[in-house]
């Protein structure tokens, strides 16, 4: 697929992350405005509660509300029609009258209402490393783990936006005596891509593969801020949990399954058969360029393509036990590790648990300190667009003792 051209010029800029072909949708104020959602395009903002208003679009108020999950709530059908119509406004012989705000005059809220989060583990690469880490390389990965997608249910609650700042969590740790109390010191990051469902189930009811698919509405870049050493102290036997818990920032655009239809890819190579409640009759995951910064500094960058397990297929795994799935559910992918150090997406990986410091800006680190700032992109390259993600940023405050 070609560039889709538009009347904002802006959006047809080979390196502009909002061309036509992409418009995520987002939430967004200005001074003196209530939130409400927008679509990006280009350099500008859409504001989808004005333009549902004035007659040019139909979601049955839905665009009024601060939060996308009443217009997700609409169904796959609406969300076709919305976007098709949005698209013939946007283009070149669009609506020119169409309500449009200036991004950079805007500040972008937290997009949904998040109902529940659900963290997996969903990369080959990222599972050996890090179980290897812990458990020894023989130990690495689990006899289950090429089987099913594993998870653990983390905390909604603290979902935030990008941009918010994340306080360094106090813990108890293992210190040469037993627990101690102190300031997490093994901060760390991973980089995910958050499946956002639009769509409701039945409790007692599984979904397939190909139904979970329908269900997503889009995708988010995901932070999921990890405090390894509290995790190491706590993790045996039922996981993470205040490791995991201080903060999981998201991005403030959530970029649609049919902006990224065209990236389609085959995830990593099977080691065994999956079952078949697990079989996909198309690839389900997409030839995407993640990465993150640490104050600037590009330390990492992979393809979301090496996944061993694409996002619909966790949905379905998710609702194997009949365990019924909301409008506004979060599923953190895992963490996005190619082979190499520069491909990890934790500090974990990068550093072999801290045995092998990287520089930074000048100066040698291990993990997260206090002031740094986490950032993480991603991006699809079409023919002369490509469908970017926006920022997906934080900034770590000193603990409170």
């Amino acid at each position: 697929m070609a560039l889709i051209r538009s009347w904002v010029d802006s959006a047809n800029r080979a390196d502009c992350p909002f061309p036509l072909n992409n418009l995520p949708y987002g939430v967004f104020s200005v001074a003196g405005a209530a939130p409400r959602c927008g679509a990006a395009i280009g350099t500008m903002i859409v504001d989808l509660a004005d333009a549902e208003a004035c007659g040019l679009l139909d979601a049955g108020g839905a665009f009024a509300q601060p939060r996308l999950n009443e217009f997700m709530a609409l169904g796959r059908g609406k969300w076709d029609a919305v976007r098709a119509r949005l698209t013939a406004l946007l283009a070149e012989d669009g609506h020119r009258d169409l309500p449009l705000a200036p991004m950079a005059d805007a500040t972008l809220h937290l997009p949904i209402r998040v109902t529940e989060y659900t963290d997996f583990y969903a990369s080959r690469n990222h599972a050996f490393n890090v179980g290897a880490l812990f458990r020894g390389p023989e130990n690495a990965l689990p006899p289950q783990w090429t089987h099913m997608p594993i998870g653990y249910n983390g905390r909604a609650s603290s979902v935030v936006v990008s941009g918010t700042p994340i306080r360094r969590p106090m813990g108890q740790l293992k210190g040469e005596n037993g627990p101690e109390w102190a300031p997490c010191r093994r901060l760390d990051l991973e980089l995910e891509l958050g499946a956002v469902v639009g769509a409701d189930s039945t409790m007692g009811e599984r979904v397939s593969v190909d139904q979970a698919e329908d269900m997503i509405f889009g995708y988010v870049l995901l932070n999921d801020w990890s405090a390894r050493d509290v995790q190491a102290w706590e993790y045996q036997p039922l996981g993470p949990f205040q490791s995991k818990a201080l903060g999981t920032t998201i991005g403030s655009w959530i970029v649609t399954q049919a902006a990224l239809e065209p990236f389609r890819s085959p995830g990593a190579n099977r080691v065994n058969p999956l079952l078949p409640y697990l079989a996909e009759k198309r690839p389900g995951l997409y030839d995407l360029t993640v990465g993150w910064s640490l104050n600037g500094q590009a330390m990492a960058r992979t393809n979301y393509n090496v996944m061993y397990y694409s996002s619909a297929q966790q949905l379905a795994h998710h609702t194997s036990s009949g365990c019924p799935m909301r409008v506004g559910d979060l599923l953190g992918s895992g963490t996005i590790s190619g082979p190499a150090p520069d491909q990890t997406g934790a500090l974990l990986e990068m550093t072999g648990g801290g045995r092998n410091p990287v520089m930074v800006n000048g100066e040698s680190r291990t993990f997260i300190q206090d002031g740094d700032e986490i950032a993480l992109f991603a991006q699809a390259q079409g023919d002369g667009y490509r469908i970017g993600f926006g920022p997906c940023a934080g900034t770590i405050l000193p603990a409170q003792p």
